[in-house]
């Protein structure tokens, strides 16, 4: 790979830019008492990274265990911190090394180039060193100088604050409606955790849930969540809603308690819940990262009528025979690709085999995060019926979520089709 000295010289001929650096947090762990393993995992990470990257992204070796990535002038920041965040989210992914499965430590930071009185040898110095701060997040390096004692400070404050979260009654959950356009109907609700901190105001997700299970706090923290949830889909059933279903997230670190299933049975019996009326959702990523210890839960669940749904399908590395030992009932199309799935041909490809996968399975498949009409359009016409995202409703509180439930007038509009204006959509398409 490029080094340094290629990566400083397209800096300075580019004279502006978005530089982006990974980190392989486990390779010096690693060398100290098995070099070949770090060499190898390394290794595999960035050949998974090259792979991922169009062709003109220059990648360089600029450190151990880092490298650094390239967008240039034309990449905006949102967007070079979005792909960061994706590639940080597969290249953490296991790696399996014989007999031996590692789930690795990936972090990553961005930088907008040039820094006013700071040269790019300097900030890239700074960049890398930014990498030792423990994350909550991904860290953008937004001043020239990384200041990591506020970092430090800042990240301290965050975690105590979290503990004390619930007692405080700072964390909220809202209910994202999941449309089921073969019936016409909402068929549940994702619910989703929100922290609205008294000074902070709302904190996203994406910085506190990192800080939440580095803390060690997933398994509080989620199962104050499913308590939340199994309460709601209660009341719902109380308002005449009885055919809704509540999906709820579990994190890896509960997937690693042997007595997850019962936490489960006893949720659903403490709220008088049939678990029908509940779904659990693991990133896809999880879900594969320990087979055995997945099958047992899953098969678990399923025998209770505990719904299982893998989130985030298609970004992960999971194999056709994984997915067909694991027994689970529904496949979510993440984002990534629904999203301009109308007009991009190699998310389109994707969709249509993740449906037709579904399909042969005798799963549903339900693509999350459609904000355009035309979005839901094409995926309704190939094939995909159920629904998540903006479009339809952004994540609401459980009284909105009950209103918009009810009102079956008003999502009859969002889901109808215009049969002539799909009709010329087609013609256009087939003459452009």
């Amino acid at each position: 790979m490029p080094t340094r000295e290629p990566l400083i010289e397209r800096v300075m001929a580019d004279g502006r830019g978005v530089l982006g650096v990974i980190g392989f947090m486990d390779f010096d762990r690693l060398c100290a008492f098995d070099p070949a393993l770090g060499e190898r995992l390394l290794l595999t990470i960035v050949d998974r990274l090259t792979r991922m990257l169009p062709e003109e992204r220059l990648i360089a070796h600029v450190d151990r265990a880092s490298v650094a990535i390239w967008f240039g002038p034309d990449v905006v920041e949102e967007a070079a911190q979005t792909e960061l965040d994706v590639l940080r989210y597969a290249l953490g992914d296991v790696v399996i090394d014989g007999d031996r499965e590692i789930l690795p430590e990936i972090r990553v930071r961005q930088v907008r180039m040039p820094a006013e009185g700071v040269n790019a040898q300097a900030m890239l110095s700074r960049t890398l060193a930014s990498l030792t701060v423990q994350p909550g997040a991904v860290v953008a390096v937004a001043s020239p100088v990384l200041d990591l004692a506020a970092l430090a400070s800042e990240r301290y404050a965050l975690e105590q604050d979290l503990r004390q979260a619930i007692a405080r009654g700072e964390l909220e959950m809202r209910y994202q409606p999941l449309i089921d356009a073969g019936e016409g109907r909402v068929s549940g609700a994702e619910s989703l955790i929100r922290w609205f901190h008294p000074t902070l105001g709302q904190v996203s997700p994406s910085r506190f849930v990192p800080v939440m299970e580095a803390m060690g706090l997933a398994h509080e923290i989620g199962m104050w969540t499913l308590n939340a949830a199994a309460r709601e889909a209660r009341s719902w059933q109380a308002q005449g809603l009885d055919a809704l279903r509540v999906a709820v997230n579990v994190s890896g670190h509960q997937l690693d308690r042997d007595d997850m299933a019962a936490l489960v049975a006893r949720t659903l019996a403490r709220h008088s819940l049939g678990a029908a009326a509940l779904e659990i959702e693991l990133t896809e990523s999880v879900a594969m990262s320990d087979g055995t210890r997945a099958t047992q839960l899953f098969d678990a669940l399923r025998a209770a009528g505990v719904r299982i749904a893998i989130d985030d399908f298609g970004t992960g590395y999971s194999s056709f025979s994984t997915l067909r030992t694991l027994a689970f009932d529904k496949i979510k199309i993440d984002r990534e690709f629904v999203t301009n799935v109308d007009t991009l041909r190699d998310s389109q490809a994707i969709c249509q085999s993740i449906v037709a996968l579904g399909r042969g399975l005798g799963i549903r498949v339900l693509a999350e995060g459609v904000e355009r009409r035309a979005e839901y359009e094409w995926l309704l016409r190939h094939g995909c019926t159920h629904f998540q995202g903006y479009y339809f409703s952004p994540p609401l509180k459980g009284a909105e979520f009950v209103a918009f439930a009810r009102d079956s007038a008003g999502l009859a509009k969002l889901l109808a089709i215009d049969p002539y204006a799909m009709r010329d959509r087609i013609t256009e398409r087939l003459t452009a």
